[in-house]
């Protein structure tokens, strides 16, 4: 066992009590504050595989883009800080979920396992340069055009909040 092997495992082990922790816990923003540790976990993992314009984007998009956009919506929406009544489960619902979530790790593993002593998956190497080089010089209006139209949506999301705020006094 490399280094690398024990540090993807620790940094997988991390990434998944960390996604446990964001679909099982009652308080909505513990909720996103441990999606963000998973997110970021999981840019770990691409980083000690070798894919660091993966890992990037990963944080970039997920963690940098749609978790603090979730955090925004929970903050602008008022969203109770405690445990949340309205997301209570049965415990027949939580056993139910248990039940199929470990049939599907095991489905995954069944697929998976065998796959890992076989030399029938190759590694290409990657050339980041040519990919960076695409996305940063091809494709940088569209890029720059979608940051623009989330900094107007969220201004807007800031606009509504303080008009119903004041409606409500």
């Amino acid at each position: 066992m490399t280094s690398l092997d024990i540090a993807f495992t620790a940094v997988g082990a991390v990434t998944i009590a960390a996604g446990l922790l964001a679909v099982t816990t009652r308080h909505l923003v513990h909720a996103a504050l441990w999606l963000v540790l998973a997110l970021g976990g999981l840019a770990g993992c691409y980083l000690v595989l070798g894919a660091e314009l993966v890992a990037l984007v990963q944080i970039l998009v997920y963690v940098g883009a749609v978790v603090v956009l979730v955090i925004f919506a929970l903050m602008l929406t008022r969203a109770p800080i405690g445990p949340s009544p309205d997301h209570a489960t049965s415990m027949l619902h939580r056993v139910l979920a248990a039940v199929i979530a470990g049939g599907v790790t095991a489905l995954l593993l069944a697929v998976l396992v065998p796959l890992a002593g076989d030399d029938a998956v190759e590694r290409t190497p990657i050339d980041t340069a040519a990919i960076s080089g695409q996305l940063f010089a091809t494709w940088v209006w569209p890029f720059e055009a979608l940051s623009l139209l989330l900094l107007v949506a969220l201004i807007a999301a800031f606009a509504v909040a303080a008009v119903g705020r004041r409606a409500r006094r």
